[in-house]
């Protein structure tokens, strides 16, 4: 708790500087499309310029700067923030459809991060066409993803160190570039006033069409609070104050250079494909503009790749999400790296560039799914303000203006849901409908596991180990166990060291891993069973720590012999005399369904899609960090719903 306090409090001129590399840059790049999709392909409307820029600048105000800067980021787990973490808080309200709003908004997350880098590279990588219009812009925007997709395997610690300072001027760049057209055009900034946004909305017959658009000013938001563990509270919010005003006054100048072309459309205008983001910019700075623009579009899409690989980390932890493959490519804590996840996400990516093309096309496809995910973190953030017994006046006038809001946002992005939406809505329903089995799935086979007491065995056992006449089957003998209690263990444990032949060893071991609700502890209890002949380690982990048994079991032996607690020399004399260590046999189980079971219909497609799953994902053995070497896998039938009672007749 200490160490996510003094995250949270403390202020440095680099952690700002990190905050703008790390967290800001999803949210940072939207100039780069917005203004641009809001005009699309109409003649430029001074109404439709006033009031899209003020709809920008209050929902920039109400969605991400009160709702998310000053309220969400209040919803730490530990220091950890974002949709996981969140609903790791609320569900220990007991609410058990909670996860369905977790589900849903951890899913619209990661299809979010499969279309920001084709939508913020295309649309930097567009700008080249100011001086070659012609240019093929997908194999460049290709060329640049398969880049950026190949080096996540070596982690982005070298690159963060670059992420600061190109952020910084980025957003440097977004200022100077909109108080240049402001300058010019003070009438502007009337859009201030809500009054244009609410007109646009409401009189306009384009007005909530271009509501869908407006919205994609502030899709980073949820990015910002599900990297909250990286930077800070503190750091975030002061930063977020320079980052808005630079995104206000770059979304200000696009719309004074726009209101100053009225009648003329994008197209007429020109320079680099009718996109007013480049079209404020001086003819000698656009090359350099370019090249910023680029640069700060690989850097937002860094941030939402390496978000997603913590999101599916948390999801396995919580049960959402198959096992997978996770590698720690540096030495920096929560920096990890999926291969399974990283190769997925790029072929997401590569499908988007290939069937959209050019940027104009993907705005459409952009938004949507985020904004289900918005809904779900307003659903979750009310739980959390009950948890903390905040006043019911405050939550239910609240959490109904950001349901109003979000909701709106959500009908007017279903309006593009022919033009691309579906695109993202797709990839969603997938992710949603894995995580969906795979936690059903896991409830179900927790609901029909058989525990016993060990106390019941602890004669046989004991009896077991002196026997003579049974072949040693190893020195030390370890089962994984989903037992909560220490008193308990699978009955499944019991039939295979009895009956599946007897296995006789000298220590017999049972292993439970605790997965915690905050993120980051490693603590262990070791519970003395049978005195030298049986124990229990309980392992409690946060729900970002690597689950490596292997090495935590060493740790646990080392302190354990150290303090004089067990012998783990081999009890055979000769290798006793000579001090050698004892072996160590890890068993583990493998489930299949067992004919004998009796599904109800339902049961049978989430069972049936879990093992299909299942056979894709990573092994027991690997998911705990095991030496194959030393492990036995035995397969288990699980039986759901067996028949009591069969009618059987016998005949003479």
């Amino acid at each position: 708790m200490s160490n996510s306090k003094n995250l949270h409090s403390k202020l440095s001129t680099g952690g700002l500087l990190i905050t703008l590399g790390i967290i800001f840059g999803d949210i940072g790049t939207s100039p780069l499309y917005v203004m641009k999709a809001i005009i699309g392909d109409h003649a430029i409307d001074a109404m439709v310029v006033l009031g899209g820029v003020s709809a920008v600048f209050w929902t920039l105000t109400l969605q991400t700067t009160v709702k998310y800067v000053i309220i969400t980021l209040n919803a730490d787990n530990h220091g950890e923030g974002g949709i996981f973490a969140l609903y790791a808080l609320v569900k220990r309200t007991k609410v058990k459809w909670l996860m369905i709003p977790a589900i849903i908004g951890g899913s619209a997350l990661i299809a979010d991060g499969i279309i920001t880098p084709p939508i913020s590279i295309t649309s930097a990588v567009e700008g080249i066409r100011t001086f070659y219009p012609d240019i093929a812009i997908v194999p460049i925007v290709i060329a640049i993803l398969i880049f950026l997709f190949t080096i996540q395997q070596f982690g982005s610690k070298l690159v963060g160190k670059f992420f600061a300072p190109m952020m910084l001027i980025w957003f440097s760049m977004l200022a100077v570039l909109g108080v240049m057209q402001i300058t010019g055009n003070l009438y502007v900034l009337k859009a201030l006033n809500p009054y244009y946004a609410f007109h646009l909305l409401s009189i306009h017959p384009e007005g909530f069409y271009v509501l869908g658009f407006v919205f994609l000013c502030t899709t980073g938001a949820e990015a910002l609070y599900s990297d909250m563990g990286h930077c800070g509270r503190k750091n975030i919010r002061i930063s977020w104050i320079f980052v808005k005003i630079a995104l206000v006054l770059n979304y200000f100048g696009q719309a004074a250079y726009l209101m100053q072309h009225q009648g003329q459309t994008l197209s007429q205008l020109g320079g680099s494909f009718g996109n007013p983001f480049y079209l404020i910019m001086a003819d000698w700075f656009k090359p350099f503009g370019i090249a910023i623009a680029t640069l700060a579009a690989v850097i937002a899409s860094q941030a939402l790749i390496s978000g997603s690989f913590t999101l599916i980390n948390e999801a396995m932890k919580l049960n959402f999400w198959p096992k997978v493959k996770i590698k720690y490519p540096t030495e920096l804590k929560g920096q990890l790296y999926i291969p399974s996840i990283n190769w997925l996400l790029f072929a997401g990516c590569i499908m988007v560039v290939l069937h959209f093309e050019e940027s104009s096309n993907m705005e459409a496809a952009y938004g949507l799914a985020i904004v289900l995910c918005m809904v779900m973190t307003t659903i979750l953030l009310n739980y959390y303000l009950i948890v903390k017994r905040v006043s019911m006046f405050f939550i239910v006038p609240l959490i109904f203006v950001y349901l109003t809001i979000e909701f709106s946002f959500l009908w007017a992005n279903l309006t593009k849901f022919s033009h691309g939406g579906y695109v993202t809505i797709f990839i969603a329903a997938i992710l949603i409908g894995i995580m969906f089995i795979w936690f059903e799935a896991k409830k179900i086979s927790k609901n029909y596991t058989n525990f016993v007491k060990v106390e019941d065995y602890k004669q046989v056992l004991a009896a077991l180990t002196m026997d003579l006449a049974i072949p040693k089957y190893a020195t030390h003998l370890v089962y994984m166990t989903s037992a909560s209690r220490t008193d308990e263990v699978e009955e499944k444990v019991m039939l295979s060291i009895l009956h599946k032949r007897p296995k006789r060893a000298d220590i017999y071991w049972f292993i439970h891993v605790n997965i915690l609700n905050e993120p980051y502890k490693s603590e262990y209890k070791v519970t003395n069973i049978v005195n030298e002949d049986m124990y229990r380690v309980d392992f409690n982990l946060g729900f970002r720590e690597a689950t490596k048994i292997n090495l935590l079991f060493k740790e646990v032996l080392t302190d354990m012999v150290k303090n004089g607690e067990v012998d783990i020399t081999s009890r055979y004399e000769s290798l006793n005399r000579n001090k050698v260590i004892g072996d160590f046999r890890f068993v583990l189980f493998e489930k299949f369904l067992s004919n004998d079971s009796f599904l109800r219909f339902h049961e049978k497609v989430i069972m049936h899609t879990y093992f299909l799953i299942k056979k894709f994902s990573l092994s027991e053995e690997k998911a705990f960090g095991l030496d194959s070497s030393s492990v036995k896998v035995e397969k288990y039938p699980m039986v759901l719903h067996a028949p009591e009672k069969i009618d059987l007749t016998r005949i003479y």
